[in-house]
């Protein structure tokens, strides 16, 4: 595979050093793609009202719910390429990149009937309340209508997060960020739009992204290129994606559906507090794509060296995954905690909006870093090809017990505190697990097993 500026050999050098190469434009990107995200919430907040932030906000548990299966097959898209190109077979890698394209247009269609057709019935479903429900199905309808480019976007990223280029979708992403800002602010203040006009801008600035990502896929000169004839399903790679890609998915729906249900129980205090939780949310989203960006970087790593027989490299990653995670999310989370006020009165104004976000800030990010690490342990397992079993415990670990805390402890002690601190308890406990599974994995294998092969 030709070689150029753009990208990182995972297999040799130092890795503490290029795995900071690679997480830095990752969190760059990460950083402003919820900057440009939250000037949707800014927009119709400064120019529209704290019931629009509501509207736009409590939509993120759904969307998340129902697009997380098509990107689990994104990461399977990752970790297939990655462990192609570590070994050798680009013609493997080729085929991987192409099935993955036409996956990612196929699933984008399929959301977006879905997202037009159900928006209105699951926001019901929800207990979203009559004051956001309009706003809040005008959103997510023309957002969904945006699902096929949004699709090719993740998946070319993934892509390119395989060979190692994180540098040029940050590039993209900061043209396609600037267009957001620039459309919302167009449809909002000159046309006097409201949460439609975000929407559209999202979808506009979206399309951009995706055209810039596919361009590059179109030109390159490694064995990631895109070549529009060779556009067609592979049976085998599609089945290794899926092997890994759908319990990835499957995990993240779940997740997304265990935090429906507490957007329903945050709901039920009424709309100060959807708006203060939505809001609230959206800043600790900066410190969650910080710590996010070590996931990848762990799921490529892993992945590429795993591919190339480097299982020194696969236990190194590891360890240097998780050491950058719990420093960045102990540092940012509790530096959210410590500039709380100033940060919600960027969004909201009402007093007990505000004092619902404090609380959910409070309760969450000082303690966020046990996120990160449980979702790198969940990506060093993936990169090795091992799905199944991160799914199940994060399953039980994660949703099964917040499920089970909000019809329990919290139904008999209601209040915002009691319902956020089921995060930090179930990060804490799933990661232990997850680490405990990897220990007995790794000393079962000694991670020198040969007979191990990329499908």
């Amino acid at each position: 595979m030709l070689k150029d500026s753009h990208t990182i050999d995972m297999c040799n050098g130092s890795l503490p050093k290029k795995m900071l190469l690679f997480a830095f434009p990752l969190i760059l990107s990460s950083l402003l793609q919820l900057t440009f995200n939250a000037v949707d919430l800014v927009v119709v907040g400064q120019f529209v009202d704290d019931s629009a932030v509501g509207a736009v906000g409590s939509t993120g548990a759904l969307i998340n719910l129902i697009v997380n299966l098509f990107m689990g097959l994104s990461v399977g898209t990752n970790v297939l390429t990655a462990r192609f190109v570590g070994s050798g077979r680009e013609e493997d890698a080729s085929e991987t990149v192409h099935t993955s394209i036409v996956i990612s247009i196929i699933s984008g269609i399929f959301l977006a009937f879905v997202g037009v057709i159900f928006a209105r019935p699951m926001l019901i479903l929800m207990g979203s309340p009559d004051g956001v429900l309009g706003q809040a199905t005008l959103y997510l309808r023309i957002y969904f209508l945006g699902m096929p480019i949004m699709m090719l976007y993740n998946f070319g990223s993934a892509v390119l997060r395989a060979i190692g280029d994180t540098r040029r979708p940050l590039y993209y992403l900061t043209a396609s960020g600037i267009v957001n800002v620039l459309m919302n602010l167009f449809f909002v203040i000159v046309l006097k739009r409201g949460v439609d006009g975000v929407a559209w801008g999202t979808v506009i600035s979206q399309a951009l992204a995706a055209f810039l990502i596919l361009r590059n896929l179109y030109r390159s000169k490694h064995c990631c290129r895109l070549i529009p004839s060779k556009l067609r399903i592979s049976a085998s790679k599609l089945k290794g994606i899926a092997q890994i890609g759908i319990p990835a998915g499957i995990q993240g729906c779940i997740f997304s559906a265990s935090n429906v249900l507490i957007q329903s129980s945050v709901n039920s205090f009424g709309k100060e507090a959807i708006s203060g939780s939505a809001a609230a949310a959206n800043i600790e989203g900066f410190v969650y794509v910080s710590m996010n960006a070590f996931h990848h970087t762990v799921l490529s790593f892993t992945g590429q060296n795993y591919g190339a027989g480097r299982y020194d490299r696969v236990r190194k990653t590891l360890f240097w995954g998780l050491l950058y995670v719990a420093l960045v999310g102990g540092v940012l989370g509790n530096l959210v905690v410590l500039f709380r006020v100033p940060l919600l009165n960027l969004y909201i104004s009402g007093e007990e909006a505000l004092s619902f976000g404090f609380t959910r800030i409070v309760m969450i990010n000082t303690l966020y870093f046990l996120c990160g690490t449980m979702d790198v342990a969940v990506g060093s397992l993936r990169g090795m090809g091992f799905s199944l079993v991160p799914m199940f415990v994060s399953l039980a670990g994660v949703c099964g017990f917040r499920v089970a805390w909000i019809f329990t402890y919290f139904s008999a002690h209601r209040s915002l505190s009691v319902l956020f601190v089921s995060y930090p308890i179930s990060w804490a406990a799933t990661f232990t697990v997850h680490m405990l599974v990897y220990f007995l994995w790794a000393r079962r294998t000694r991670l020198s097993a040969r007979s191990v092969q990329v499908p």
